[in-house]
C-alpha cells in the first residue's frame, strides 16, 4: 500500500543529504562556508515545505496521523496497542517523536545560522535585524550545542533503523524509497494519495518555499 507519497520521500532524502553537507562544510570552514550557507537556505526551504505538507500532504505524511497522546505512546512501548490503532503503518509513536525532534532542531539550527556572526568573515543574512550580543550567542549555539544535538539525533535515527532491521526484521528504508509498505492481512487503512495532482501541489509549495529562502538570502545584501 502507498504510505509515503513522493514529495515526502524527496523531502526525507534531501534533508538527510543537506544535514550531511552542512556538517561537512561547516567543519571545513573557509572556502566551504558559501556552500554551508547555501545548504542552510535549502534546509530552510525544506523545513517550510514540510510544515505545510504536514497539513495538506498524503494521509500518512500529515501531522494529524502521528501526533500521539501520552497514553498511546505508553501502550505502544508496552506492546499493547488497541484494535484499529495501526500504529506501525506510518510513523509509530517513537518515530513520530524523532520526526518532530529533528524538525524542531533543524529549524532552530537554521534560525540561529540566519542571525549568526562569527566576528571574522561569516554573517547570516538576517543578522542586521538583531542585537550584536544576540548574533554572537546564536553563533555559539549554532557551532556547538545545535550541531551536537543534530548529530545525536542522526545517530539515534540510524540506530533505530538498524534495531528494527536486525531485531524486529522490519525494513524502514525500503518504504521510504518506494513509497509502498507491506501490511498484515486484514489491515484496512486508507492509502496516501500520491497522484499527479498531489505532486503538482507539492511542486508549487516547494517553489514557494524556495522563493522564501531566496528572499531571506537577499536580506544580507
Amino acid at each position: 500500500m502507498r504510505v509515503w507519497d513522493l514529495p515526502t520521500r524527496l523531502f526525507h532524502w534531501l534533508l538527510a543529504l543537506t544535514i550531511v553537507g552542512s556538517v561537512v562544510t561547516g567543519s571545513i570552514g573557509g572556502g566551504a562556508m558559501p556552500w554551508h550557507f547555501r545548504l542552510g537556505l535549502l534546509a530552510l526551504a525544506l523545513i517550510v515545505f514540510r510544515l505545510v505538507w504536514g497539513l495538506v500532504g498524503g494521509r500518512w505524511s500529515r501531522f494529524a496521523s502521528f501526533i500521539y497522546a501520552p497514553g498511546t505512546v505508553l501502550r505502544y512501548l508496552r506492546g499493547e496497542p488497541r484494535p484499529g490503532e495501526h500504529l506501525d503503518v506510518g510513523h509509530n509513536p517513537i518515530g513520530a517523536g524523532s520526526v518532530f525532534a529533528m524538525l524542531a532542531i533543524v529549524a532552530v539550527q537554521v534560525g540561529t545560522g540566519l542571525i549568526a556572526d562569527d566576528e571574522i568573515a561569516n554573517v547570516g543574512p538576517l543578522n542586521k535585524y538583531v542585537a550584536t550580543a544576540t548574533g554572537i550567542a546564536a553563533t555559539a549555539w549554532h557551532k556547538n550545542y545545535g550541531e551536537a544535538i543534530i548529530l545525536a539525533l542522526v545517530a539515534l535515527h540510524v540506530g533505530a533503523i538498524l534495531f528494527y532491521r536486525l531485531r524486529k526484521k522490519v525494513d524502514l528504508i525500503g518504504p521510504m524509497l518506494s513509497g509502498d509498505k507491506a501490511l498484515p492481512d486484514g489491515t484496512e487503512v486508507p492509502a496516501s494519495r500520491d497522484d499527479g495532482r498531489t505532486r503538482l501541489l507539492a511542486l508549487v509549495l516547494a517553489l514557494a518555499a524556495g522563493g522564501l529562502a531566496v528572499w531571506v538570502m537577499r536580506q544580507g545584501g
